[in-house]
């Protein structure tokens, strides 16, 4: 077991169909738009030579419509872990963004008081824990193979940053974790040797709005 190579793909979901352009964090009742199931449809081809003996997805929609080509594709059923959903945000179902004026109004300016926790949602350390144990669960139902786990982005980040030993605080435009994008962690054993990442279903257009 020591020496035992298995790979764990955090993957992200595929654009939302979401024309407000709300920050929908974990409301029930965003799904796919058509282009986010286009994107799952190749991403699941991009699994066929992975060696994936293992299919993990947060329980919101659009994580379990992404993951369902890649169940049908390689006859996986479809495990739901309540760590791999979206992060708490305090401005989910509102228009939050650069640019948009956010930042000026007043009743907003105790959730962001403190960037580094961050005090608007889920602190950073809560979210790489949760991450880091739905990766090594998943790690442990695949031994010796390979785990799908489908995700958000920025639970996905924060636990590419935790992995990697660098500072949770950053530019949300500098996430590299584009739609429907594959994170992996590479273990031998119990213990990370790579993070790869990869885009099967192409790269994220850089006018997306950020987050999910």
């Amino acid at each position: 077991m020591s020496d035992t190579t298995t790979v764990v793909h955090l993957m992200r979901h595929g654009e939302v169909f979401n024309p407000q352009k709300i920050l929908y964090g974990r409301l029930p009742g965003f799904r796919l738009s058509d282009a986010g199931e286009a994107m799952a449809e190749k991403a699941a081809q991009w699994f066929l030579d992975k060696d994936v003996t293992h299919l993990v997805a947060s329980p919101l929609e659009r994580a379990q419509q992404t993951a369902a080509p890649i169940a049908e594709q390689l006859g996986l059923a479809i495990a739901t872990d309540e760590r791999l959903i979206e992060a708490g945000n305090a401005f989910e179902g509102t228009h939050f963004g650069v640019g948009d004026g956010a930042l000026r109004r007043p009743a907003n300016w105790w959730k962001l008081r403190n960037p580094f926790r961050p005090s608007w949602g889920e602190p950073y350390v809560e979210i790489a824990a949760r991450m880091v144990a739905a990766a090594e669960a998943a790690r442990d139902a695949a031994r010796g193979h390979a785990a799908v786990c489908v995700s958000h982005q920025l639970p996905i980040w924060t636990l590419r940053l935790h992995v990697e030993g660098r500072r949770y605080v950053h530019d949300p435009r500098h996430r590299q974790c584009g739609l429907a994008s594959v994170t992996s962690l590479t273990y031998v054993g119990d213990r990370i040797v790579g993070v790869d990442y990869a885009e099967p279903a192409g790269a994220t257009d850089p006018d997306a709005v950020p987050g999910a």
